[in-house]
């Protein structure tokens, strides 16, 4: 049975979407992302809300513009070859391969695909992860917490839900992003 992940990276207030400008220094960083490809290897099916995949499928091509880095072209090799099912009730078509549409969250279904996969899941993007965590189907929660203090945007935990998680891991990178990961009790 595979694990639902929720992971982003967020302001050091905890947004993971800014209401202006970005989220700040550091994830954009050659050790956090060579990271972030060992952590999330093992992931082979994405679940994105449609704002979400437009920002990921850029990961279909990057692998095929000659100045990226290695560490770049590894994230983008990883993502193609995973499955990603985009929840959408506007989006008509896709632009990478192994993608379909839902057009409906489903928790069932997100059930069943935990139950029936031999590896990870991952949920991205506040909103969509939102619904996952009030159906309770998230397992973990991977924060890459930049240095930057952004004063608003959508938060990384939906409003109204208690948690109570355990820390399990835990890293500190030069660029200053922290990174920890949480289970749920």
């Amino acid at each position: 049975m595979g694990k639902l992940v929720y992971s982003m990276i967020t302001s050091l207030d905890g947004y993971a979407v800014a209401a202006e400008g970005d989220l700040g220094h550091g994830a954009d960083d050659e050790e956090v992302h060579t990271f972030v490809n060992d952590v999330f290897g093992g992931v082979r099916t994405f679940l994105y809300g449609r704002r979400m995949y437009e920002t990921m499928v850029f990961w279909e091509t990057a692998h095929a513009d000659p100045d990226h880095p290695p560490f770049v072209v590894e994230y983008a090799r990883g993502w193609q070859d995973a499955d990603k099912v985009v929840y959408s009730t506007t989006l008509t078509s896709v632009s990478s391969a192994r993608t379909r549409i839902e057009r409906t969250f489903d928790p069932a279904a997100v059930r069943r695909l935990k139950e029936e996969s031999e590896h990870d899941l991952s949920v991205d993007g506040p909103t969509l992860a939102a619904q996952a965590i009030a159906a309770g189907l998230v397992d973990e929660y991977h924060l890459f917490v930049t240095t930057s203090v952004v004063g608003g945007g959508t938060r990384f935990f939906p409003d109204g839900v208690r948690l109570d998680l355990d820390l399990v891991e835990e890293r500190s990178f030069g660029s200053g992003v922290v990174y920890a990961r949480y289970r749920t009790r």
